[in-house]
């Protein structure tokens, strides 16, 4: 097991993961369409975009954070 003072990147490699191969397979697909060996193209693309993904989470998320805190109004 993990330590749990690891859990963000955790929880970032596995949301950047599946964000990416989610977004991968739409944009394939509406480039492409379903052709053969549709599932490799998917793949092959997806990898290089979790490469980015996994960091750019990591620098934007505590942005993030911040915005949505200031969007929010804390409950009473």
């Amino acid at each position: 097991m993990i330590p749990a003072r690891y859990e963000h990147f955790v929880f970032g490699l596995v949301l950047s993961g599946l964000m990416s191969f989610m977004v991968s397979g739409i944009a394939t697909f509406r480039s492409l369409g379903m052709i053969d060996g549709f599932a490799v193209l998917w793949i092959t693309n997806w990898l290089p975009s979790w490469i980015v993904a996994f960091p750019t989470l990591l620098i934007v998320s505590p942005v993030a954070r911040r915005l949505v805190s200031k969007l929010v109004r804390a409950e009473t």
